[in-house]
């Protein structure tokens, strides 16, 4: 499973390990009944505290996406649903935009033109 954080973000770290994770879910890159790594090797390889890592998952836990078992780690439940998978990365767009002085309005205004265009150019 391959996460990243963006060192320029904002947001809480928990914030944003929470936000990989569950992206990492939605694209398919763990499928539900997986077993993710453990807590401290994804808190290693995103080079955050280990507690950060166990706050996102105790939070995705408590959405419904995953589950603790005894002895066995955390297993993936289920995907979330498209709505919601679609809604992370909406927040993340505006997070982006905001960052280049952008506003929600700026960004509906980008995609309209970008969807009479047929897309980026």
């Amino acid at each position: 499973m391959l996460l990243k954080l963006d060192l320029n973000d904002p947001r809480p770290l928990h914030e944003q390990v929470t936000a990989a994770i569950r992206r990492a879910i939605a694209d398919g890159q763990v499928a539900p009944g997986e077993r993710l790594p453990p807590a401290r090797d994804l808190a290693d390889a995103l080079g955050v505290n280990a507690n950060t890592v166990l706050r996102s998952l105790r939070d995705l836990r408590d959405e419904g996406l995953l589950e603790f078992r005894r002895g066995r780690g955390v297993s993936v439940l289920r995907r979330p649903d498209a709505r919601e998978a679609l809604g992370g990365k909406v927040r993340d767009l505006l997070d982006e935009a905001a960052r280049y002085g952008y506003g929600p309005g700026d960004v509906i205004e980008i995609i309209t033109e970008l969807s009479r265009s047929g897309g980026p150019e």
